[in-house]
């Protein structure tokens, strides 16, 4: 990718830099916690001189390294962060009513269904957040439209 200096930088540019760090962390240049702070770097620039300098130290990757992220198969709908979420409400859910139904059998009649008061909201929530993609996370392209939209309110030029 040429990147002309003073440019302003755009989203593919943005995900092409942020595909080469994960082909770097995944060789072993990077450690997980670096390529963190490099993607949110990344997300946070304007201009293609500050995505060159976020690869300044790292070795040019070989075609065939390029080519390697295009042909991942294409994973779930799903971001994994939505994932864990879900997997934490499921688990959290049947726990709770495990507990209930173990009150319930010993009290030799259905108790009130108090689960419903973790698993309801928490589970709107969670949907919530699947239907607007919200995802407020430092270095997320949610969270720097938010910056975006906070700047623009404060300094309207």
């Amino acid at each position: 990718m040429e990147i002309t200096p003073g440019t302003r930088a755009s989203d593919a540019e943005r995900q092409a830099i942020v595909d080469q760090l994960g082909t770097h962390m995944a060789d072993g240049r990077l450690d997980l916690s670096e390529y963190d702070l490099r993607v949110a770097k990344v997300y946070a620039t304007t201009t293609r001189d500050e995505l060159a300098v976020v690869l300044s130290d790292l070795p040019p990757l070989t075609k065939k390294q390029q080519a390697a992220p295009a042909e991942r198969k294409p994973g779930t709908r799903f971001p994994i962060w939505q994932r864990i979420e879900a997997g934490s409400w499921l688990g959290v859910s049947v726990i709770v009513l495990v507990i209930w139904g173990l009150i319930s059998l010993t009290a030799g009649e259905l108790t009130y269904f108090w689960p419903m008061w973790v698993i309801g909201p928490w589970g709107a929530v969670l949907v919530f957040r699947v239907i607007t993609g919200w995802e407020a996370t430092p270095g997320t392209q949610t969270h720097l439209r938010q910056l975006q939209k906070q700047t623009k309110h404060i300094n309207p030029h």
